[in-house]
Formats: structure tokens, sequence, C-alpha cells
């Protein structure tokens, strides 16, 4: 499936529905790769530990194929959009304890969907707080000190100790 974006851009979506895991855990791989290019995106799950990330894998490998032949779209060139697990069906069973007693088994799955946007093309690389206030400074022309910060508790306790005695 693919939808036109309101600014033009294309949209791609894959879904796996049913896939044997709780949503819960397959959403903190999600929130890994939520926002991340694809190739990021596909590092990421190949060096995460919880299973959940090769079925994961296994959607946007899906979604960037469909991007590929549907649409002409290079999948280098894609950004995770958005990445959600929907709780699916729960297969009850059951496990025989002592005493005629019985507890309840719940095998959980979810449905795992991703959807790619073509990446914007100016993205400009992330700088830190401190060199962009130096940039600014600089740019302006103004000698202004930043403003020094309290020193910490103990070092201000350092301080009245040393001017009491």
């Amino acid at each position: 499936m693919s939808a036109m974006a309101t600014d033009g851009s294309m949209k791609v979506r894959a879904q796996a529905k049913w896939v044997r895991t709780s949503a819960r855990k397959a959403r903190i791989v999600l929130d890994h790769i939520r926002g991340r290019t694809v190739p990021e995106a596909r590092t990421i799950l190949a060096f995460t530990s919880r299973a959940a990330a090769a079925d994961i894998a296994k959607v946007l490998r899906s979604a960037v194929a469909n991007a590929e032949a549907n649409h002409g779209l290079d999948g280098d060139d894609l950004v995770v959009e958005a990445a959600y697990a929907d709780e699916g069906p729960t297969l009850k069973r059951w496990k025989p304890r002592a005493r005629g007693r019985v507890n309840r088994i719940r095998k959980r799955s979810c449905h795992v969907t991703l959807i790619l946007a073509e990446a914007p093309q100016t993205m400009a690389p992330r700088r830190r707080r401190a060199k962009a206030v130096e940039a600014s400074t600089e740019a302006s022309g103004s000698t202004k000190k930043p403003r020094e910060k309290k020193p910490k508790a103990p070092a201000r306790r350092r301080k009245k100790e040393g001017a009491a005695t």
C-alpha cells in the first residue's frame, strides 16, 4: 500500500500480522528504529539481541522491496516515518499445577506496521548545543561571556567551611 502525503512525498507501508511476540516486546525494538534512515535501521536491527528484531527486520525488508518494485524509489533514501505494534489475538492455554489447580498461559501476538517515507533533501547534520551557541555568538559579533553556573552543593559546603575557619 502507498499513499501520497500532503507534502508530495511518497509513503510506503508494510505490515506483518499475527507475529508471535507480545506487542510490548516489539515496541521496545520499534522505538529504536523510528525516525531513522533505512540503512541505520537495518544496522540497529542486525545488532539487536531481542527476538522481535528478526521479525521487524523482515517487515523492513518487505517495505523497502515494495518501495523499489512498485514506486521506483531508492531504498537507501527512505526514512522510517512510523513504526508501531498493535495487539493481535491472544491464544489462551493452561498449565496443570499442584492440588488440582491450573494456571493460565497467554500466548500473545501482535501486528507490526512500518511506514517508510522519502527522506527530506535538506537534512542538515545535527549539532551539539554548545557548538550552536558558539556559532551564533561569532556570527553576531558579541563578546559577551557565557553566564557562570552556581557551584554544586559539595563545592558550596567546602566554601562555607573554608570561610568559617
